[in-house]
């Protein structure tokens, strides 16, 4: 399976917990749809970025995507040769949500684009000619060529990237070598090395469960200020990968995840935060999918 389908069969489970609210956390997302069938971003214009995140949560709710009109938003950015790594990578994962693939000749030409992302250790980063690969890059190149339908290619060397961005406290860090790391950055990891074959990394999944605040909700380091919606859930789903129980904390972070919610039905990023969007939205549903899985 991959990364996108195991994320999106979590978040669908999001219902149980939304109960009759789901309804409203729907109608959020059509609110932020636009004529030609891209997602909103904050400032209202239309993204690639937000586009699937968009994309995934109307599919997580059972709701109706508008695929014709959303099929000719992303074929106006053809093989993505226009595009960032980022973008390219939301551009296959796009049609990955629709069911559709680009033509033969269209797909690979974007995972050729997607090879000069590649670093000089074997790793990913989001800038071409790195020395070094990154937890993210490795993830959204793993992402893209499944999204596409192909086998990421030298698995091994992206592989033993990973393994170098290991930080002092035994989480994943930007560069090697560092005393902390970041809790997006550790769960990208081991959910891409889960899927790259590596074994179970359990120091990290400890690193993960304490970075968990005692009110609910994950810091984003060990320094963090607060708690936030992208780290909560990057940290739910990369503990279920690690099969950790998270009961002990299921409630509190049911309540964190509920005081981010709006009752236009979108959520916030963190307590900080005063605009919803698409992409939180997306996280709240993929961590309330986890947390419905798994008793108190």
């Amino acid at each position: 399976m991959s990364l996108r389908l195991e994320m999106l069969q979590v978040a669908r489970l999001a219902p149980r917990q939304l109960g009759e609210s789901r309804d409203l956390v729907a109608g959020f997302l059509r609110a932020h749809l636009n004529a030609d069938g891209s997602f909103q971003n904050r400032a209202g214009a239309s993204d690639l970025y937000y586009t699937v995140f968009g994309l995934d949560s109307l599919i997580a709710l059972q709701a109706p995507v508008p695929i014709e009109q959303t099929a000719s938003y992303l074929t106006r950015f053809g093989d993505g040769a226009e595009l960032d790594f980022v973008h390219l990578a939301c551009l296959a994962r796009g049609w990955a949500a629709l069911r559709l693939t680009p033509d033969e000749a269209t797909v690979e030409r974007m995972l050729a684009r997607v090879e000069t992302f590649r670093s000089a250790d074997g790793g990913f980063d989001t800038v071409p000619g790195s020395d070094r690969g990154t937890a993210y890059g490795a993830f959204m190149a793993l992402g893209t060529y499944q999204d596409l339908g192909r086998d990421l290619p030298s698995a091994l060397k992206v592989l033993e990237s990973l393994r170098r961005l290991r930080a002092r406290d035994g989480s994943y860090a930007i560069a090697p070598d560092l005393p902390f790391g970041l809790t997006p950055l550790t769960a990208a990891a081991v959910v891409a090395s889960r899927h790259l074959g590596g074994e179970a990394d359990r120091a990290a999944g400890m690193w993960l469960l304490d970075r968990c605040h005692s009110s609910g909700g994950f810091f984003a380091s060990p320094d963090a200020p607060m708690p936030d919606l992208l780290s909560t859930a990057t940290a739910l789903h990369a503990l279920s990968t690690l099969h950790v129980p998270i009961g002990g904390i299921r409630e509190a972070c049911l309540d964190f995840v509920d005081s981010l919610w709006t009752n236009r039905g979108g959520f916030f990023g963190n307590w900080d935060d005063d605009a919803p969007d698409c992409e939180y939205t997306f996280y709240a549903l993929l961590a309330l999918g986890h947390l419905s899985l798994e008793p108190a």
